[in-house]
């Protein structure tokens, strides 16, 4: 038995899916492919997996870093960028906040929140 299964798109739960499809999409660049009230689209021209948001009126962000007994992340989205500090600002303009910053020997990384809390990084790898 085979199956061509194929990654559509993340979804991403959120009280306001069409505000959070506004802030990626103005990250990305991407346009807006669907835009109903419990659901928003974003995928990028050449075909490739893009971003889905889905409302969920009780949405409860994660904590970052973790602490137990709070929200933990279950997935955040990884971000490979060429000019780190113009990323960031485009992110920062959008509504992102810093969560935190390093450097390894392969890559400069900074972690944000998207508007509904939801974490991913920036990076250049080095």
């Amino acid at each position: 038995m085979t199956a061509n299964i194929r990654l559509r798109a993340p979804v991403l739960g959120s009280p306001d899916p069409q505000a959070l499809a506004r802030f990626y999409q103005r990250l990305l660049g991407w346009p807006l492919r669907a835009d109903e009230p419990e659901w928003a689209a974003l995928a990028p021209e050449d075909g490739e997996p893009g971003l889905s948001f889905q409302l969920e009126r009780d949405h409860v962000p994660p904590v970052w870093p973790p602490e137990p007994g709070t929200q933990q992340m279950q997935q955040h989205l990884d971000f490979l960028v060429d000019d780190l500090d113009a990323a960031a600002g485009i992110a920062e303009e959008a509504g992102a906040r810093l969560l935190n910053a390093y450097t390894d020997p392969h890559e400069d990384v900074r972690t944000y929140a998207d508007p509904a809390g939801h974490p991913f990084c920036l990076f250049v790898q080095t």
